[in-house]
């Protein structure tokens, strides 16, 4: 926070920076970690912090939390931008942190997007803060599995925050109308559209508030009214990163849990955040194969058509399409049994190698071909009263295995009654 002078005035600042926690017990809604017996309250209860990643979504307070936790337990705050900084900066933070280190006192290092340094600039941080030259304090809003490098989480820990929920939302509208002594001028239903815009945004709440309270109306505005004075915060979703994955998980796992509602609220989500329809639609498809499989062999070809439909209406008309896909998926019956019998397959491709076909369904275009047997004993399947003959067809030398298990649900069950069938007759007939 900036430091008063006699020419500044505190209303010039934007309301989120006025409202800044002066203290820990300030801070809303992040009570599982800074709470007396939570894991960074126990540390500036015993005086003393070790290096942690902040993870969570933007307007959580990762920057008030690491500002506060300097102040809290008398370490010099150093702030660095990992979009603004590179190795040279680091280089001058670190020496500024030995000589502070040689009278007394420590360095608090926060490095705001840590995610964005490079793997070497990463790697730049590591010895200083195995010896303590800095404490490291670095704030993500991707997840560190996938954004940081092994070496530098295996010297910090990982804490978590969550969105800000309803009550904490609540409590910073009270707080922005206690200083600035007005109440905003919206219904209670607007107040809680508001709250559900900001979506768990604090510092972009606290925004709208400001400008809210700037611009006072005769009658409390109505949601409807407030949607159309503030414009729509898009939902948070990054199609690069850990959103990303997240969302097209949920809606995985919705059309494979048969629940089509869920499945509808985590494709709108992606579309809203700005995914390309094609990407889900291609998806889908995968989907088809893998989770419904031959329990209803139309999934194919309709999410295929889907697809294919998509792309000849565009948007907006087009997602209707895939909306009607994602219903039918979910709805479908579920059987994984191709796809486990595809990779049992490809493990037996594995583990026999080259074995040859049997030589009755080899081919004999020539009279040598003939002479080696090829062919002999073929018997043309349409041929025999059944349409079966029962002959085998694995190579010689490997053992009749039984890779396709369907399930007892949906089209499969009218395949467990012909292979059962085919089993019998092949068991008579000695294949």
């Amino acid at each position: 926070m900036e430091t008063a002078t006699l020419f500044s005035n505190p209303q010039d600042r934007p309301l989120p920076d006025r409202l800044r926690p002066a203290t820990l017990s300030d801070v809303v809604g992040q009570d599982h970690l800074l709470s007396a017996k939570a894991p960074i309250g126990r540390m500036v209860a015993a005086g003393r912090l070790l290096s942690f990643i902040l993870w969570g979504p933007p307007g959580c307070g990762k920057t008030t939390i690491a500002r506060l936790l300097a102040q809290e337990v008398n370490l010099h705050f150093e702030p660095l931008s990992a979009v603004a900084s590179g190795v040279a900066d680091l280089r001058k933070v670190f020496d500024s942190a030995a000589l502070r280190r040689e009278t007394g006192k420590g360095t608090l290092l926060f490095v705001d997007e840590i995610h964005r340094f490079t793997r070497a600039q990463q790697d730049v941080l590591l010895p200083y803060v195995e010896n303590g030259t800095v404490t490291l304090v670095g704030a993500t809003t991707e997840n560190p599995s996938f954004a940081l490098n092994g070496a530098l989480l295996s010297r910090c820990q990982v804490m978590v925050l969550k969105r800000l929920g309803e009550a904490a939302m609540s409590l910073l509208l009270d707080r922005a109308e206690t200083l600035e002594g007005a109440k905003l001028s919206i219904t209670p239903e607007a107040r809680e559209t508001l709250i559900a815009m900001a979506d768990g945004d604090g510092r972009y709440l606290l925004t709208m508030a400001e400008d809210l309270l700037r611009s006072p109306t005769a009658e409390p505005m109505d949601s409807e009214a407030l949607t159309a004075f503030a414009q729509k915060r898009p939902p948070l979703y990054d199609k690069a990163q850990d959103s990303h994955y997240n969302l097209i998980s949920a809606l995985h796992k919705s059309m494979r849990g048969s629940d089509c509602d869920a499945a509808l609220y985590w494709f709108a989500r992606m579309l809203a955040g700005g995914e390309d329809p094609r990407y889900i639609a291609r998806r889908m498809l995968r989907f088809a194969a893998e989770d419904v499989g031959m329990a209803d062999p139309q999934a194919l070809p309709i999410t295929l058509a889907a697809w294919q439909s998509y792309e000849r209406l565009g948007s907006p008309e087009g997602e209707l399409v895939l909306a009607q896909a994602v219903i039918y998926l979910s709805t479908a019956p579920k059987s994984n049994a191709t796809y486990v019998a595809y990779n049992s397959a490809v493990r037996s491709a594995a583990q026999y190698g080259s074995l040859m076909p049997p030589k009755h369904i080899l081919n004999a275009p020539t009279s040598m071909m003939k002479d080696q047997g090829y062919g002999a004993g073929y018997a043309y399947d349409p041929d025999t009263p059944d349409g079966f003959s029962g002959q085998d067809y694995f190579p010689e030398g490997m053992r009749r295995e039984r890779y396709y298990k369907p399930a007892e649900r949906g089209f499969e069950r009218e395949i467990i009654k012909r292979l059962d069938y085919w089993a019998n007759l092949r068991s008579k007939r000695g294949g």
